[in-house]
C-alpha cells in the first residue's frame, strides 16, 4: 500500500513503453513525452506493450526510484491513449485511480460518490488567484 501526499501528482504514459528502459531512459521519457520535470517528486507510470507490466518512476529528494509490477495473469486497465492535435497527450490520474489500477479494478466502471475536490492553485481551479474576484473598496 502506498501512502502518497495529496500534493503528489500521478502522470500516466498510456503509450506502450519499452520495459527494458531504466533510470536514464525513463528520465528522458518524462522530459520528452510527458513534458514534466522528473525532479518534481511526482509519480510517472509506464506500461509495457502486453499490458501486464508497469513501472513507476519517482524522485524522492536524494535519488530516483523505480517500482515495477508484472502480473502473472491478466492485464492492467490503463486509460486510453489520447491525442490532441495529432500529438500524444499524457494523462494525470488521482491516487484512488492508481490504487484501483494496481489492484485490477476498472476505474471506469467503478461508481464514485460525490466528493469535494479543490483544484490546486497551479491548475487554475477555485481558489486560484486568476479566478478570484478582486474586491475594490467603495
Amino acid at each position: 500500500m502506498f501512502n502518497l501526499s495529496p500534493t503528489v501528482r500521478i502522470f500516466v504514459c498510456t503509450k506502450p513503453t519499452d520495459m527494458r528502459k531504466s533510470f536514464n531512459g525513463l528520465f528522458a521519457l518524462v522530459q520528452n513525452m510527458i513534458k514534466q520535470d522528473p525532479f518534481a517528486g511526482h509519480l510517472f507510470l509506464f506500461r509495457g506493450r502486453q499490458g501486464d507490466f508497469i513501472k513507476i518512476f519517482w524522485f524522492d529528494q536524494d535519488g530516483f526510484a523505480i517500482f515495477a509490477k508484472k502480473l502473472e495473469v491478466g492485464k492492467f486497465r490503463f486509460p486510453d491513449v489520447r491525442f490532441v492535435d495529432g500529438k500524444y497527450e499524457p494523462i494525470e490520474i488521482k491516487r484512488a485511480d492508481l490504487m484501483m489500477l494496481l489492484e485490477g479494478i476498472d476505474s471506469g466502471s467503478a461508481k464514485r460518490q460525490k466528493r469535494y475536490d479543490r483544484k490546486s492553485r497551479d491548475q487554475g481551479g477555485i481558489g486560484s488567484p486568476k479566478n478570484e474576484k478582486t474586491l475594490v473598496p467603495v
